[in-house]
């Protein structure tokens, strides 16, 4: 990039210290070696320009593996500005390595409540005709605040389950005016992201924020969907037992068919010595659950929003509160147990970690670029739109290609067997 484009990208940005933009280029080549998928296309989005003259507008968590998607979707020829997601993921010195190479940003780590809806009100004020959304409070924002800014929205897409869900809370009540896609549903996102991804780089945040042994504890896993399967898979195999706590009946008679306990919240509670919440819901784990805790347990959440944890009833038990280490809380209970937050409830494999993994984060970013260029390229109807089967099929087969593997193709008379009904002997 020339130095009056960066230029112009500090100018238009909300950042800490642009001078941190070394240390963060480090960490985006990094995981550019690791990701296969997306730099094949980077180098087919420089040739046919699906982006060309569009602004787009990317609220994530903002970390390395992000950087790579905004800059693979600027090679596509769009204005990108980004903004965080979540506070406590943001990593100041990529921001910086972004802002250094062209791309405007409305971002920094620890930021106020305050801080962050001005920053994504700053990221709206650039106009986006197509936006990547994490957990909705970008597209929220734009149909309270910005009502006439949507009528120049083409669409977006939606990384998260929690953002899903508001999205189609939108869609029942006849409130969304845009076409979103939903990234999250695909296949190659839920089956890979969420149960990998989600499963590695949880126990990742926690193990390295609090350095305890996993082996022989107790951990108690609260919601069973793809990404709390991924959790109780990698806690089984750390060597944890592994109770399961749900509100489906059919997703609790899996985890029991898995290896796992099932067991009501308030019967788990006496038992763990961490939980994880992964529901998408609030109010999962609350006060009659830490009045039964054993002293020295770990709560941590997987969850998009700080809700999943009811921290008001902690405070409002503990006689005191300190900070035990970085990114753990102690919250000290009037008859001497303490309970230990984790990053102030808010995603732990992100707020205390560095999220997912790069070769996981290779598919689900390929999946985002593939489906923001979809959107830019079809006249879609506002409303929620599933990923096109061949698009998750095609950054599988992407996926293995990248790994060296081949698999078999059905012969022209298997596939008419498959087609057909009336099949003699």
């Amino acid at each position: 990039m020339s130095s009056f484009v960066a230029s112009s990208a500090a100018d238009r940005s909300h950042i800490r210290d642009l001078s941190l933009h070394g240390q963060g280029e480090k960490k985006i080549q990094w995981v550019i070696g690791r990701m296969p998928l997306m730099r094949a296309l980077q180098e087919q989005f420089e040739k046919e320009q699906p982006f060309a003259g569009k602004r787009v507008v990317i609220c994530l968590h903002l970390e390395a593996k992000t950087a790579y998607l905004a800059r693979v979707v600027q090679s596509g020829g769009a204005e990108v500005t980004v903004v965080a997601s979540n506070p406590l993921s943001t990593q100041d010195d990529v921001i910086a390595a972004l802002v250094q190479g062209g791309i405007a940003a409305h971002a920094w780590h620890g930021a106020s409540d305050e801080e962050y809806h001005a920053h994504i009100r700053a990221a709206l004020d650039t106009h986006p005709q197509l936006i990547i959304d994490d957990g909705g409070d970008l597209i929220t924002t734009l149909h309270h605040e910005r009502k006439e800014q949507v009528a120049t929205v083409i669409g977006g897409c939606e990384e998260t389950t929690t953002g899903i869900l508001r999205l189609r809370a939108m869609e029942r009540d006849g409130a969304l005016r845009v076409p979103m896609m939903a990234v999250n549903d695909a296949y190659s996102k839920y089956l890979f992201d969420n149960r990998y991804g989600t499963g590695q780089s949880v126990w990742d945040g926690i193990m390295r924020t609090t350095n305890m042994v996993v082996a022989g504890s107790t951990a108690v896993v609260v919601g069973y969907g793809w990404c709390g399967k991924g959790v109780a898979l990698r806690a089984r195999g750390l060597g944890a037992r592994v109770i399961v706590c749900e509100v489906d009946p059919i997703k609790a008679v899996e985890a029991v068919m898995d290896g796992h306990e099932v067991m009501p919240m308030r019967e788990a509670a006496r038992h763990g010595d961490f939980f994880v919440t992964v529901t998408g819901n609030r109010d999962c784990v609350t006060g009659a659950h830490f009045d039964v805790m054993k002293t020295g347990a770990i709560l941590a959440n997987a969850g998009h929003f700080d809700v999943e944890i009811s921290i008001p009833d902690l405070r409002e038990r503990a006689v005191a509160v300190t900070d035990a280490r970085p990114n753990v809380q102690g919250f000290v209970m009037a008859d001497g147990r303490v309970l230990y937050l984790l990053a102030e409830g808010r995603l732990v494999n992100l707020a205390a970690g560095d999220g997912h993994p790069a070769e996981v984060m290779d598919m689900t970013f390929a999946l985002q670029a593939l489906a923001l260029r979809h959107v830019a390229q079809q006249a879609l109807a506002p409303g929620v739109h599933n990923l096109p089967a061949e698009l998750d099929r095609r950054v599988a087969a992407m996926r293995l290609g990248a790994d060296g593997r081949s698999i078999d193709e059905l012969s022209d008379a298997q596939k008419a067997y498959l087609a057909g009904w009336s099949h003699e002997a």
